[in-house]
């Protein structure tokens, strides 16, 4: 009976599993055919797949044209796929799907974001004649759709219903508008509607935990106080209160982390409530979503002096946020806690100590804590082997390599592909490459993408490049992980100078309707250091699908251009940028500033089309250049010796209403030192205070540099007059 209870759990499991991965699997098959070719062929290349069209795949098409109409600009193309969505919603009627939340739902917030009240209306109509049991959850985006119209009178008479309990629909109806109030933090309406409320009767704890999140939001304990009360008399579990405090304490505006932490506790011991193991996890995640990984231990060791266990799960939270923070000393600290308190790690929790102690280079802690896994009951595994492995390579540590290699024949650990892939990448020479190869094959290690990855980026650090490209041929190599593979050569044989090849590697994907990894874009954009085809490179950028990655691309490319005085397509690429930076003053502000940064680090400035930019940012942009941007180009004018345009840029300060500084007097002081217009000079250093030692030491360097050379030319010249005379 145990084994089959185990047998079911498992296959249940799996199922789950296999459920929700199928999911993001098709709905990532349905935005890449929406992309290329479309909503209306999706649908023929869905079937060619032999998969017929289902509520599911009407869901994910509908959530697919709003997800690109949203990532649009072109007004037209948003029209064209709103209306798409219209057509697929009517399909789902005339084939009898029923139109769910989860494709309206998104169709209307997009609509109420671009305030399409036509459109908007039209949806609400198709909705409503699909279902009456739909009517009381449409009231939730019919609140949200007035108040994002500004229509107050709307708003209130909406209200008023759930004041005075008037509507066909009851309570259902009411509550939709309430949680819409609460979505946008309507406190003025909450708090004519709060004493009326009957908590009890909200239909699910979700719904009770947006309204407690709003009431956090809008700091209205009382009112959180008074719902904690009711549903505490009313016999609700002590974990699900909890809960709800933690939702209000969690959502308080301006408020650090330990005043979280503060006020959650309070609440409870005003409620009579005593803290449990999840409550403590759930503080636990909200300091490691912050960062606060001190915190973090701090309430671990609480709850565990209070005699509550912490999961595993929880540990290894910690041990991660350690890893991504850099909190490598607090290894210590984890697996002293560890003991101290006898919690039950797993073999990823001493994996992850393993890694913080190599990561603070202390490799003899590493190896003891691998020593302590029998008092844990646990076994080394390959993957703790492998964190000390990389460590001792990031090091350069020769001996460490042969000492781990040794440790796990010792131990009667397998090494793995991962220990393959360390091994094979930092090969010196092709021999060794092959003799590690040769061992995988050996001992049974089936070569996954990375062993695969390993191999080209190890040959070609070798220089054997053919070698590199026979890798994306191998037998062994899965036809999913095909366009990662290319990718890792495309980008190695770029940073190693391979650019022609590697470019031409690039054409024939993109031919073949593959796309590169991001990172191997950014490889070939960074590596192109001298002109080539600027329309290539753009059409790398075009493939960047990902924000991030296309920022950074575009960033390069920029300075790309600005290396081979491309002015034209610099300006059209920062106006890009600017667009896409348009919410981010902050973030378009440093981008601008790094472009000036590397004009000012260039060994021979581009100091004219450092003006041009100058002026498109102004004319072109209709923007501001920041102090930083002017310091850049000023300084780059000092260094390429040109007081022309160093006395242009020195206008702009007041021109953009920038008070000049001791940095900009400082660097005019050096533009007219250099000129050898010593008066101007002068007056530039009779600006500059002389209170700050840093400030001196700069002022004499600069007289040493400058003015000391001219004086003898003039003792020489005067040396030459003698003689003649």
């Amino acid at each position: 009976m145990s084994l089959r209870r185990k047998e079911l759990s498992r296959d249940r499991k799996n199922k789950w599993i296999f459920k929700n991965t199928q999911k993001l699997r098709f709905d990532k098959l349905v935005n890449m055919c929406l992309d290329k070719v479309g909503s209306g062929s999706t649908f023929h290349v869905l079937y060619k797949l032999g998969r017929g069209t289902g509520l599911k795949e009407y869901n994910a098409f509908i959530k697919g044209c709003i997800e690109t109409a949203r990532n649009s600009k072109d007004e037209l193309f948003q029209v064209q796929q709103i209306l798409e969505a219209y057509r697929l919603l009517q399909l789902m009627k005339e084939r009898g799907f029923p139109i769910e939340e989860d494709a309206f739902g998104p169709f209307f917030l997009y609509l109420i974001d671009m305030h399409m009240d036509e459109q908007f209306s039209l949806l609400l109509e198709i909705v409503k004649e699909e279902d009456p049991n739909l009517h009381p959850r449409l009231g939730y985006y019919e609140m949200l759709f007035w108040i994002e119209m500004n229509n107050e009178e709307k708003v209130q008479e909406l209200c008023q219903q759930i004041a005075t309990g008037e509507s066909e629909l009851g309570t259902l109806l009411h509550e939709n508008y309430l949680l819409a109030l609460c979505e946008r933090d309507r406190k003025k309406e909450l708090l004519q509607l709060l004493d009326i409320i009957d908590i009890t009767r909200v239909s699910s704890l979700d719904n009770v935990a947006s309204i407690f999140r709003s009431l956090g939001r809008l700091s209205l304990e009382a009112f959180a106080e008074l719902f904690v009360l009711v549903l505490k008399d009313c016999d609700h579990r002590a974990e699900s209160i909890s809960d709800l405090i933690y939702s209000y304490a969690s959502s308080l505006r301006n408020t650090s982390v330990e005043e979280v932490i503060l006020k959650f506790k309070e609440m409870h011991g005003k409620m009579d409530l005593a803290l449990l193991a999840g409550s403590y996890e759930k503080l636990i995640d909200f300091c490691l979503d912050s960062t606060k990984v001190y915190m973090a231990l701090d309430l671990v060791d609480e709850m565990c002096e209070a005699g509550l266990s912490l999961s595993t799960g929880a540990l290894n939270a910690i041990c991660h946020a350690c890893e991504e923070s850099c909190e490598y000393m607090l290894a210590r600290r984890i697996y002293k806690m560890l003991c101290d308190h006898k919690l039950k790690p797993n073999t990823e929790t001493f994996r992850s100590i393993i890694n913080l102690n190599v990561r603070m280079k202390d490799f003899d802690n590493a190896y003891a804590v691998l020593k302590d896994l029998g008092k844990m009951n646990l076994v080394p595994s390959a993957s703790m082997y492998n964190a000390i492995l990389a460590g001792c390579y990031r090091e350069k540590n020769k001996n460490g390599v042969l000492r781990v290699l040794k440790e796990m024949k010792d131990a009667d650990v397998k090494p793995d592909s991962q220990t393959f892939s360390y091994l094979i990448s930092n090969c010196a020479c092709e021999e060794d490459i092959i003799k590690y190869y040769e061992q995988l094959e050996d001992v049974g290690v089936n070569p996954t993408k990375q062993v695969f990855m390993a191999l080209i980026n190890a040959y070609a650090a070798t220089g054997q490049f053919e070698k590199a490209k026979e890798v994306v041929k191998e037998k062994g190599i899965l036809t999913k992980n095909l366009h990662e593979i290319k990718s890792t050569l495309v980008s190695s044989l770029a940073s190693h100078g391979k650019m022609s090849d590697a470019l031409a590697i690039y054409k024939e994907m993109k031919k073949n309707g593959f796309s590169l990894e991001p990172k191997a874009v950014i490889s070939l954009i960074e590596n192109q250091h001298y002109k080539g085809d600027l329309k290539v490179l753009l059409s790398l950028l075009e493939d960047l699908n990902d924000p991030q990655y296309w920022i950074d691309g575009c960033c390069r490319l920029i300075l790309y251009c600005v290396r081979n005085k491309e002015l034209r397509t610099a300006v059209d690429l920062l106006k890009k940028l600017s667009d896409n930076c348009r919410d981010d003053d902050l973030a378009r502000e440093v981008i601008f500033d790094e472009v000036f940064s590397h004009i000012a680090d260039s060994e021979h400035p581009e100091l004219q089309i450092g003006i041009d930019l100058l002026q498109a940012i102004k004319e072109d942009l209709k923007l501001y250049p920041s102090r930083k941007c002017l310091d850049f180009l000023l300084s780059a004018c000092v260094n390429g010796k040109d007081l022309q345009k160093a006395r242009l840029v020195w206008k702009e300060y007041k021109i953009n209403g920038l008070p000049y500084n001791i940095l900009s007097y400082l660097r005019m002081y050096q533009a007219f030192l250099i000129s050898g217009d010593a008066a101007a000079a002068k007056h530039f250093l009779s600006k500059i205070p002389k209170d700050d030692p840093h400030v001196l030491s700069v002022l004499h360097a600069c007289r040493v540099t400058y003015a000391k050379p001219r004086e003898e030319k003039k003792k020489e010249k005067k040396k030459k007059k003698k003689k003649k005379t």
